[in-house]
């Protein structure tokens, strides 16, 4: 999946958390966000966080999505709050779909 294709799955997606998505649309699309929020936090800092409310939604969602394609609930993602959490998450989203 190319980087556009994965950004265009995502936005269409936008809250849509049944289903799976594979690694390449998951990862092109956290890629995605940290660039275009480093940049705009640069200019504006106050549109950074704005920006970052604004993809919640879908993040959340593709987030689910990517667990759901390693054969876990959406509600590991839960588990990201408690800090060392994250690794983990990290650990499942980057694992082999089934």
């Amino acid at each position: 999946m190319s980087f556009q294709d994965a950004i265009k799955v995502c936005l269409q997606k936008y809250a849509d958390f049944s289903g799976n998505a594979k690694r390449p649309e998951f990862w092109w699309w956290v890629v995605a966000c940290i660039i275009i929020s480093a940049a705009i936090s640069v200019v504006l800092p106050f549109l950074a966080g704005v920006f970052s409310l604004a993809v919640l939604l879908p993040s959340l969602s593709v987030g689910a999505r990517r667990l759901h394609d390693t054969g876990k609930s959406g509600w590991w993602q839960l588990i990201g709050l408690t800090g060392i959490g994250i690794l983990v998450l990290i650990f499942f989203w980057a694992q082999k779909g089934k």
